[in-house]
């Protein structure tokens, strides 16, 4: 692996696994659908809820970028974005992994909603 995480070395009793998605994956806020998907992944991490994370190209809202960023040792760089829906402004409301770890390489091109919207696995 030429980007192996780094958080597995250190922890390999940590477990992320990335399940391919149920039949579909509906984020709402509101009445508003701001994504649908029938491509979606949930990602289930240790000491974290599972997370519904769905293709970009499925989001309905645009995704502004926003100059937040963290980092995670197993997947990797995490980037934000600002969403705009129903007329109200989120912040941070979302986030992507553009370059993931090898590990989680699948995520990559995918897109995860805070707790501020419904989401809907399955």
């Amino acid at each position: 692996m030429p980007n192996p995480a780094p958080g597995f070395r250190a922890r390999p009793d940590h477990k992320v696994l990335v399940d391919s998605g149920p039949d579909a994956v509906t984020v709402r806020y509101g009445d508003a659908i701001v994504a649908a998907s029938t491509a979606g992944l949930v990602v289930r991490e240790d000491g974290y809820p599972a997370r519904a994370y769905v293709p970009r190209d499925d989001v309905d809202v645009q995704l502004i970028p926003s100059e937040h960023t963290t980092y995670c040792p197993f997947k990797g760089r995490t980037v934000y974005f600002h969403v705009t829906v129903a007329g109200t402004r989120l912040a941070d409301a979302a986030w992507s992994y553009p370059e993931p770890y090898d590990e989680m390489e699948r995520i990559a091109g995918h897109v995860a909603f805070d707790d501020r919207f419904e989401i809907a696995i399955g």
